[in-house]
């Protein structure tokens, strides 16, 4: 699918050690192959890209220095490695790439051996690097062990949970870290590299170590002069880099430099990987370099859909209108919220677009905190906002949740605090995969003593759960999960309050009950038809709260119905499914059968959504189907007498 015309050396790139074989001054035409490579695909097929773009320069220095994959390069946030696996032997299965069947979008390990430690979420790298550097240490192994973190994971603190633990163990790795925010002034790059240069260079090393010889040999005027000395060369790092904080916690600082001069990053990382101890390497980049829309609009082209080459614009998809994303249905609810009660604020970690939130932002720009990629603080945040009268409201990812579930238990729920928790990309959330699924959240919520957690059907149900998860449930925390793309497409009205627990009757059947929750209701409801035209009658209920259930339609319905079957997008095990079940197997013992269906014991692989609820049985079809087979095993003769006299 590529027209390799005008490459000279990315198409005979199939590993590494391909990249090692050509000559260094070759490096700076294989960057503007490798980025004019990735802009050809990504423009094409979507995906992150930004990041990617920033990274180039970094990734050829570090694959052209260290002996990948015996050396090992740990990537953070993993939308970076677009230019990591080109140079790795997947260069041709980048048109694939976040597709059905193809590559994933993050670093993944069963992939290659290049991908030393998985990345969807961000902060991990320093944390994996120590570990993996210490089980090198132990086994006697010798390899050089590499941290690449940025696009905002410094902002996590298990970053800094994690360098400070490096510098106690003063173990042999390097972090590099990827600043791409611009931080740093360029008229401040020229100093700083001079004296980066001065402190890494094989000259300067060596005067360093000799310094420190003949100084040990001077007893105790040498331990004055090598005081001395330590504290000259940490003044002048301090005055002229930002490397205090990273000195402190006992790493060897070298930066800022630019991330983007390929040949003094292959210079520097050199004799960077000569020295011993934790080592931080700041590097300057630019998100979205070599790409003028992306450089233009970081946010935006951060990840995109196909878009045209040349203007950065979303290519024309069908002039059919569509309904809107669930996630702006929630900012302008929060909009409308915020401008009746002032005590309303909304958190979000890093994600104000994705989940809504910029829409308050605009308006409200104090009411809105976006604390970075820190969810365990914004949870704790919140509850201190919740402990002085404030209507906290947590926006934030599923997924992503999943990284605070300690502060939900110990520092909210436990304390009977008032903090509303808007869970986006509920469910499943297609190309981004299993690091980003929200397949969990029903069942790690309602363990936890005193949570709601509602999940609505529909754009009009999320606005109505909102308003009561603010006005109505004040006694704890509550959740309400929704998921990723379009909603609906139902009419919009004002707010209305909800009962606390109450399900709703969307059909009435004879034959067998659907109890759904969520996006599959509708999905649900879809099936009843289907099978009514098979002559099989299904009850269709919206089941709106997974904690605490309708205990009372529960019970109707088991008086009703010998079959009952739950629908989630969620895991089975533990999830709505399981509530259902434990209620009705302590009342009804096997008078009723109760089958569970939504997500099995599995990890989601990367897909478009639309296949993965058509694979997992979720769409209308799958559902009917799963509701027709339950029917025929509980009671096969009854079954097939029915079809043929029906």
């Amino acid at each position: 699918m590529t027209d390799w015309s005008g490459y000279r050396y990315l198409p005979s790139i199939s590993s590494p050690q391909d990249l090692r074989e050509l000559p260094e001054s070759a490096l700076p035409e294989v960057c503007a192959e490798l980025r004019r490579y990735l802009i050809d695909v990504i423009t094409q097929v979507g995906g992150h890209f930004g990041a990617g773009l920033g990274v180039v320069e970094l990734t050829v220095a570090l694959h052209y220095v260290f002996n990948t994959p015996e050396d090992k390069l740990i990537w953070d946030t993993g939308h970076q490695g677009y230019p990591h696996k080109i140079l790795t032997g997947r260069r041709d299965q980048l048109w694939t790439i976040r597709r059905k069947g193809g590559i994933s979008g993050f670093l993944k390990r069963s992939e290659s051996p290049y991908d030393v430690f998985g990345a969807g979420h961000a902060s991990t790298s320093i944390s994996a690097a120590l570990g993996i550097a210490t089980a090198r240490d132990m086994q006697g192994k010798d390899f050089k062990v590499v941290a690449i973190i940025g696009d905002g994971a410094m902002t996590g603190g298990l970053a800094y949970e994690a360098m400070n633990n490096c510098g106690l163990q003063k173990r042999d790795l390097i972090v590099v870290l990827n600043d791409n925010r611009m931080s740093i002034a360029p008229n401040v790059w020229a100093l700083s590299n001079y004296f980066t240069q001065l402190f890494a260079s094989p000259a300067g090393l060596k005067v360093r170590r000799a310094a420190w010889e003949l100084t040990e040999r001077m007893d105790e005027v040498g331990d004055r002069l090598r005081r001395l000395l330590a504290r000259v060369e940490s003044g002048v790092k301090a005055i002229i880099t930002p490397g205090m904080l990273f000195e402190a916690l006992g790493f060897k600082y070298f930066g800022p430099v630019n991330g983007h001069n390929v040949r003094l990053l292959v210079r520097l990382l050199r004799s960077l990987k000569e020295l011993h101890g934790p080592v931080l390497f700041h590097v300057i980049t630019q998100k979205g370099k070599g790409y003028e829309p992306a450089e233009r609009d970081r946010q935006n082209l951060h990840a995109i859909g196909k878009i045209d080459k040349i203007t950065g614009q979303p290519l024309a998809g069908s002039s059919a209108p569509k309904a809107p994303l669930y996630q702006t249905v929630f900012g302008q609810a929060m909009l409308e919220l915020c401008e009746r009660d002032p005590r309303i604020v909304g958190i979000t970690a890093a994600m104000p677009d994705g989940t809504g939130l910029n829409i308050v932002q605009e308006r409200f720009p104090d009411r809105v905190f976006d604390v970075g990629i820190a969810e365990a603080h914004a949870v704790t945040f919140a509850a201190g906002l919740a402990a002085e009268g404030m209507l906290p409201v947590c926006a934030i990812y599923s997924t992503f949740l999943q990284r605070a579930f300690d502060q939900i238990v110990h520092d909210v729920a436990l304390q009977h605090l008032h903090v509303v928790f808007a869970l986006d990309r509920a469910g499943l959330v297609g190309q981004d995969g299993p690091t980003h699924h929200g397949m969990l959240d029903l069942a790690y919520l309602r363990i936890i003593p005193g949570m709601v957690v509602m999940a609505p059907k529909d754009e009009q149900e999320l606005r109505n759960m909102l308003y009561s998860a603010l006005y109505c449930y004040t006694s704890g925390p509550v959740a309400v999960r929704y998921p990723r793309g379009n909603a609906v497409g139902v009419q919009l009205g004002p707010m209305e309050p909800l009962p606390l627990g109450k399900a709703e009757v969307l059909r009435r059947g004879e034959d067998v009950a659907i109890v759904a929750i969520g996006k599959p209701v509708m999905e649900a409801l879809k099936a009843a038809d289907l099978l009514a035209a098979e002559g099989i009658s299904a009850e269709v209920v919206n089941a709106r709260f997974a904690k605490p259930l309708d205990t009372e339609l529960l019970d109707e319905l088991c008086e009703r119905f010998s079959a009952v079957v739950t629908v989630e997008d969620g895991q089975v095990l533990g999830g709505f499914g399981s509530a259902v079940l434990e209620y009705i197997g302590q009342r009804y013992n096997r008078r009723v059968d109760v089958l569970l269906h939504g997500i099995p014991d599995i990890f989601v692989e990367h897909a478009t959504p639309e296949e993965q609820y058509q694979e997992l049985r979720l769409d209308a079809h799958g559902i009917a189907s799963v509701v027709r087979e339950f029917l025929q095993r509980r009671s096969p003769r009854r079954w097939w007498t029915r079809r043929f006299f029906a």
